[in-house]
């Protein structure tokens, strides 16, 4: 069975899940509290030298980064596939997965919050300001795209299944109402999010559900 390293309230362990959810593999759960700094363990950082989550332990190697281990998973289990069979397709999904992946994410995760808040004295109000521009970047662009994409079926990122964009999407809207970015100028972003949380793979791996969420609401912001 495979290990994954995670934290109920990161994002891309939730992007993470999200996909081993989809594709029906059975992984065991093992908490790295973020919130507690278990990450910075020396422990953990033998199991992750970027001392980051995920971590995905097949059982013969130990695999870091979301994204790789989200293609990982494509490549090793194509069934139901979560990327389209035509290169644009293809593209086109990625491009939304890039965004929230490269451009939105990495400059409002944990490493980086704390530095704004340390490094320039931010309080709660200024850090969630700098989550809030990075956000709306991102979701004016991923709101464009899906106005523009004019063969997309209602309900996902493209297509008519879920893909890696609609994991990546979904994942990142739950942590960008957490540090309180307005989502009303984005109804297409919304619509993607609450169909696929209708899903069950989606809805059983909400932060919320699991073992190491607090009950019986998150009340954190790591």
């Amino acid at each position: 069975m495979f290990k994954l390293y995670n934290f109920h309230a990161s994002s891309t362990s939730y992007r993470a899940r999200i996909v081993l959810n989809c594709k029906n593999i059975a992984f065991e759960y093992v908490s790295v509290r973020l919130d507690k700094a278990e990450h910075l363990d020396s422990a953990y950082g033998e199991i992750n030298p970027m001392r980051g989550v995920p971590t995905l332990d097949t059982g013969e190697k130990r695999l870091y980064q979301s994204s790789a281990i989200i293609e990982y998973l494509e490549e090793v289990c194509p069934e139901p596939p979560m990327l389209p069979k035509d290169a644009l397709g293809r593209a086109r999904v990625r491009a939304i997965a890039g965004i929230v992946g490269s451009d939105m994410h990495p400059v409002t995760n944990l490493r980086i919050r704390n530095y704004v808040r340390d490094e320039y004295g931010q309080n709660v109000d200024g850090v969630n300001a700098w989550i809030q521009r990075w956000n709306r970047q991102g979701f004016d662009a991923i709101e464009a795209m899906l106005d523009a994409d004019k063969e997309r079926a209602s309900g996902f990122c493209y297509g008519s299944t879920p893909t890696i964009a609609d994991a990546y999407l979904v994942s990142h809207v739950f942590s960008a109402v957490r540090f309180k970015t307005d989502m009303s100028p984005y109804p297409l972003v919304q619509a993607v999010v609450a169909s696929c949380e209708k899903l069950e793979p989606f809805a059983r791996a909400h932060p919320a559900r699991q073992p190491d969420a607090p009950k019986p609401e998150l009340r954190r912001n790591p």
